[in-house]
């Protein structure tokens, strides 16, 4: 079985939508994801499944989340293997002033669209960078990420949302990937 990561959207983000990991983990071993283990309080699991269809997965998992805590939350899954491609991608790899912790990649299930990507690659509302890939949007933030407007211009241009998670959370759900390894023979 392969490791899948999972990024939750919106999760313990300010007084609202809160739960515990101890929760979360509980609602995935209720769904029969494998060796579930969660990263930090903001909705990371990294786990395996026999269920190949990802996005089967990630409704059965909304549908069960929304009615076990009484809000919805966006799941966007990447396997083990594609996030090791979303790292192999990264645009900014050798900008050696590329501050980890300012650096996000912003996960979608959708691909762009190359309309939106010529958009979004041409904004310029303060100091950002932002480079598309596939499914993901790879942004450096300079300045932080907490007072840009960059977000609210991108959810207007890409019409889909998506969940972002800071490069150093990125690498590391990936190791935990690895960690839980790949029983698939």
């Amino acid at each position: 079985m392969p490791a899948i990561i999972a990024m939750l959207r919106g999760l313990n983000v300010g007084p609202h939508n809160r739960i515990s990991m101890e929760a979360l983990r509980a609602l995935c071993g209720a769904l029969d994801w494998q060796g579930a283990e969660t990263y930090v309080q903001s909705g990371n699991v990294v786990f395996r499944s026999k269920e190949r269809n990802l996005n089967a997965l990630a409704k059965r998992f909304e549908d069960a989340f929304e009615k076990k805590f009484g809000f919805p939350a966006l799941l966007v899954l990447r396997t083990a293997a594609e996030m090791r491609t979303v790292i192999a991608n990264n645009p900014f790899a050798a900008r050696k002033e590329i501050e980890p912790g300012k650096f996000h990649v912003l996960f979608l299930r959708e691909e762009i669209s190359p309309e939106a990507r010529k958009q979004l690659e041409a904004t310029k509302v303060g100091p950002e960078e932002i480079k598309a890939h596939g499914r993901e949007l790879y942004i450096y933030y300079p300045a932080g990420a907490g007072q840009s407007k960059l977000p609210a211009v991108m959810d207007r241009i890409l019409k889909k949302t998506g969940t972002a998670r800071n490069w150093n959370s990125v690498t590391n759900l990936l190791e935990m990937a690895d960690k839980l390894g790949d029983s698939s023979g």
